[in-house]
């Protein structure tokens, strides 16, 4: 199986999906909201011990809905959880959602990430602010957006260097098309013991993310289990969002996000522990009418796996450094340097 990156190398290379974000550096944090077009075939996996969702249930096979509206994804830990409710209320506005009995209702799942010790100023009174953020994030939504420290990203950390949204896409050889989205705030690490060289280097398509490769030999500290100091129960969470244009039921959806873990697994050295909420949402926009034989489902499941271990790379990559930060940025330990700036 053959990979190249669609022309953006982000999710919104599946047709169909846009993304905005809303960062506010005196907090530092802020939200990434998905929007579908029309709605898209959703499910979920949570794999890690301490997730914060919203709307999960209803993304079961066996349950109503099939299909969703867009997804949130945010920091500010269970306040965020507002944000969702934000991001409905763009879609209100525009006049999108599920109907019954006459009325619409967009439906936005979304997941939630911790970065209130950060650095940023967390004295935002009475009411949090993740509802403002999560409309003004979906009213931003385009083609195009900001990666590393931008939206759900800005204020993520993972052990021993600064977090940050990450996105890439794969386009396979039946025209097939898989894009993967995700807010990196692991309590494991992203690179290899002390070195500048990302877990996921063996799926890097060109120098995406430095073009370092694995190291060479390895070093003798390589299987050392270093995570964030101190990490609390809820204190972490890589949360993301594997899309694809291919025509799925939910029970599919379902078994595409299972394998988009191997992504985090091949990424992020040690993933799913008892204090990250590590989960994936996936989602099929149907746009493409290949046939999902066996093989391409197999081909599908790893493109999942490897696009998103590509995206959570890529997040660390880009993140900036800002006033008042905790964390160091992955450029701090390369003498090749990264993105500079958020694309």
């Amino acid at each position: 199986m053959r990979q190249r990156t669609g022309p953006l190398n982000l999710i919104t290379d599946v047709a169909g999906l846009t993304v905005g974000n809303h960062s506010d550096g005196r907090v530092k944090s802020g939200v990434t909201a998905l929007l579908c077009e029309t709605p898209a075939v959703a499910s979920v996996q949570v794999l890690g011990g301490a997730p914060g969702t919203r709307e999960t249930d209803l993304l079961e096979p066996h349950n109503l809905v099939g299909a969703v509206d867009a997804i949130a994804l945010s920091g500010g830990s269970a306040f965020g959880l507002d944000a969702a409710a934000g991001v409905q209320a763009a879609l209100r506005e525009m006049g999108r959602g599920f109907e019954i009995l006459g009325f619409r209702v967009p439906i936005v799942p979304g997941a939630i990430l911790f970065d209130l010790p950060n650095g940023g100023d967390k004295d935002w009174g009475r009411f949090p602010p993740y509802r403002d953020f999560g409309f003004a994030a979906a009213m931003a939504a385009a083609e195009t957006f900001g990666l590393g420290s931008a939206g759900a990203g800005t204020g993520a950390t993972t052990a021993g260097l600064k977090g940050g949204l990450g996105s890439a896409s794969t386009v396979l050889d039946n025209g097939l098309t898989v894009g993967a989205l995700v807010a990196v705030n692991a309590v494991g690490s992203v690179t290899v013991g002390d070195t500048p060289h990302f877990w996921a280097a063996p799926f890097e398509i060109g120098d995406e993310f430095g073009g370092l490769g694995l190291p060479h030999p390895l070093p003798e500290d390589a299987q050392r289990v270093t995570t964030k100091t101190r990490a609390a129960a809820g204190g972490n969470t890589t949360i993301g969002i594997i899309a694809t244009d291919a025509r799925l039921d939910k029970a599919a959806a379902k078994r595409l996000a299972i394998a988009a873990h191997d992504g985090f697994a091949r990424a992020i050295w040690p993933a799913h522990t008892p204090v990250d909420g590590d989960l994936v949402f996936a989602l099929g926009t149907g746009r493409n009418e290949t046939a999902l034989d066996l093989e391409t489902l197999i081909d599908l499941n790893a493109a999942a796996a490897s696009t998103m271990a590509r995206a959570i790379a890529r997040g660390v990559f880009a993140a900036t450094a800002a006033d008042g930060d905790k964390t160091p940025v992955w450029t701090t330990r390369s003498p090749r340097g990264g993105m500079g700036k958020d694309r």
